[in-house]
């Protein structure tokens, strides 16, 4: 079951990541750094854990290359793709889960977390306040054959096609599931990606 980082603060969050692309990479995202660039509430702390969540920083809060990587042009396109691998798990439920109702986000949340209504909520609210600073591109996660789906019409003479019907009056469809995993994404975290799908796709099962 996961638990899913949070802020008390998401209004803050755009305002962060804006200091990060002008100051210089710190040595370490910490208490000190967020005081240095202007973050000096008590509730500005639990802003470091979003980070880390998204892979800006790693777990002991050395940033990481995305760090840099976001400092550059293409910084909402890059946290577009860490926010994909920080919400592995959200994404493996909804490919397009940036653009879904706050119900929908919070139904997912609760299911994968032991926290309360509140948490739950503030959960929802910082993954939206994270995802207005990104940009998304889109990716088709089913693909069916163009065009109507039906039998086709059979060219021989109707009393020929009712002596030899065809062997199968129903529309094939076919369905994939793609699933971007960025590089830098650990191996707990692409475990969870396969442990929520077959969730998801199969329901729960019970341990044998």
């Amino acid at each position: 079951m996961a638990e899913f980082n949070y802020t008390t603060v998401p209004g803050k969050i755009k305002p962060l990541l804006e200091k990060i692309r002008q100051v210089g990479v710190p040595a370490k995202a910490s208490l000190q750094c967020l005081k240095t660039i202007g973050f000096t509430s008590s509730n500005d702390t639990t802003l470091l854990g979003i980070l880390k969540t998204v892979g800006l920083a790693d777990p002991s809060g050395v940033p990481t290359s995305s760090w840099a990587q976001f400092r550059g042009t293409h910084h909402r396109k890059v946290l577009g793709e860490a926010i994909r691998t920080g919400y592995a798990e959200l994404f493996a439920v909804y490919s397009d889960a940036w653009q879904r109702t706050n119900t929908e986000l919070e139904h997912v949340f609760s299911t994968s977390s032991s926290a309360g209504k509140q948490v739950i909520t503030k959960t929802v609210g910082t993954f939206k306040a994270l995802c207005e600073c990104a940009e998304f591109a889109e990716q088709t996660v089913l693909s069916m054959p163009s065009g109507p789906v039906h039998t086709p019409v059979l060219s021989q003479p109707a009393t020929h096609a009712q002596h030899n019907p065809p062997a199968n009056h129903s529309p094939s469809v076919h369905i994939d599931i793609q699933i971007h995993i960025s590089p830098e994404a650990s191996g707990d975290q692409i475990d969870q990606i396969f442990k929520s799908m077959a969730k998801h796709l199969y329901g729960p099962r019970d341990a044998e």
